[in-house]
């Protein structure tokens, strides 16, 4: 039976919470403020074009992490959090070894689009496909260290990545390889670095072999959630390629020089989603009422911290800050700059939502309000590219952020009401109304985090 306590969080786990965050957030400063300071170096040494390639194969980047996360390592987050180490070692073996398999796979096929596409583009694709394998890899360690609240192994594994990517920056730089083929081949090295640190941290390899075990012992979340990661993602990746041949890849640079000058607030954004899922798992097993205050605090919070940044950036960018940011790409995207602050604000206020659907196993509907939201964001932005250019693009887009956000609560109020573990709060009763579904009093289905434990066990090498 859950543990009967107050309604708020009692400080002592408040403050355990906090100090976990903060090796979310001192790791998600590295991991962020790495990739922010690589697409200002970037942006900085090659020119917009050049950077609108690599903002291509970077989105590409994104889609094959989330297919990954999708196989990998959310299965791990929500039933291996807080498990023992030799469980937890037994699972992330499988997990690192799927990440593993999957970066194999799309590094293929990014390969074959390189050599397609041909020019720029295809430069910037031949090196991605060389490097996806170990991209894929050493981010899912990072998440498999969280979940058993060992930040500080992917802290350092991060600082290890950025100790290698920057001077291999500048040495390509210096030796005349200024070219967008070679600097992500440095980004990848990095990563490379990053990924065999970690199997001596963990003590423990990735296991190919595993991989399919664990595909089979996780089949009902991982397709699911790659369906969802892979369909969001996917929506991101075909708005890039519409823009870029509806107005050229320049204007797709800009999009992306906009979204870098909010790379601040997302270390601290990221940082919080390294540890929000396992802490929202944990808060589920022990003291379920309390999920959606946890969720909306999240949501809230985050906004809060993302509108001060914006604020921030529009006073501080024509004073000097865009220059030192930037260089003279600040220009072109500053007009760029409110409409993604809303989105990113918009963005915020529905993270809540998705991280109890998360926490609940809630994998089918997760999955349908991700791919509602993908289709409208999509749909939006590329009528506004189509009609107002730029500036309209992301302006709709923002637009379908806020309707996703809002469709994201509406499914985690229906995920509560099948659970029949979390009870829908007053304040939140109001979603409820008009669904049809029962109330949380014993009805519906066992969310999947918490099924018995001889169902999630690890899967055998």
């Amino acid at each position: 039976m859950p543990q009967r306590i107050s309604p708020w969080l009692p400080w002592r786990q408040v403050r355990l919470v906090v100090s976990r965050l903060g090796w979310g957030v001192a790791d998600q400063a590295v991991g962020s403020l790495t990739n922010f300071l690589l697409n200002i170096y970037v942006a900085r040494s090659l020119g917009v074009t050049e950077f609108g390639a690599f903002t291509l194969a970077y989105v590409t980047y994104g889609f094959a992490l989330n297919v990954s996360r999708g196989l990998s390592f959310e299965p791990l987050l929500i039933r291996f959090s807080n498990s023992d180490m030799k469980v937890w070692r037994r699972a992330a073996s499988g997990c690192a070894g799927t990440a593993l398999v999957v970066g194999l796979a799309t590094g293929a096929c990014a390969l074959a689009a390189g050599a397609l596409i041909g020019g720029t583009t295809g430069r910037a694709f031949l090196a991605l496909g060389l490097m996806l394998p170990v991209l894929l890899l050493q981010d899912s360690w990072r998440y498999a260290f969280f979940s058993v609240q060992r930040g500080y192994h992917a802290f350092v594994n991060d600082t290890v990545w950025a100790v290698v990517q920057f001077p291999l920056l500048v040495l390509m730089k210096a030796t005349g390889h200024a070219d967008v083929f070679w600097f992500v081949i440095a980004w990848g090295a990095g990563a490379a670095a990053g990924s065999v640190l970690a199997s001596f941290q963990a003590r423990v390899v990735p296991s190919l072999a595993s991989a399919r075990s664990w595909l089979i012992a996780h089949r009902d979340l991982g397709p699911r959630y790659v369906l969802e990661n892979a369909g969001g993602n996917a929506g991101s990746t075909v708005q890039s390629y519409g823009v870029s041949s509806l107005l050229g890849v320049t204007a797709v640079g800009n999009i992306s020089a906009a979204n870098v000058l909010m790379g601040p607030f997302r270390i601290v954004s990221l940082g919080a989603s390294m540890i929000t899922i396992p802490e929202a798992v944990k808060l589920l097993r022990h003291s379920p009422r309390q999920l959606p205050r946890f969720c909306v605090a999240v949501s809230a919070g985050l906004a809060a911290l993302a509108l001060t940044w914006a604020l921030v950036l529009v006073v501080g960018l024509p004073l000097g800050l865009g220059q030192a940011m930037m260089g003279s790409i600040w220009r072109s995207a500053y007009p760029l700059l409110i409409p993604t602050a809303l989105a990113t604000l918009f963005g915020c206020a529905g993270t809540g939502a998705g991280i109890g659907l998360h926490a609940m196993g809630a994998a089918r509907r997760s999955v349908r309000s991700t791919l509602i939201g993908a289709v409208i964001s999509l749909t939006l932005a590329l009528t506004g590219a189509a009609v107002w250019g730029t500036y309209g693009t992301v302006l709709l887009a923002a637009l379908g952020t806020l309707i996703t956000g809002a469709i994201s609560w509406r499914f985690f109020v229906k995920a509560m009401q099948e659970s029949g573990q979390v009870p829908v709060p007053r304040w939140l009763a109001w979603m409820a109304a008009g669904t049809g579904l029962r109330r949380a009093a014993g009805h519906g289905r066992q969310p999947a985090a918490t099924a018995p434990q001889a169902a999630i066990a690890s899967p055998e090498g």
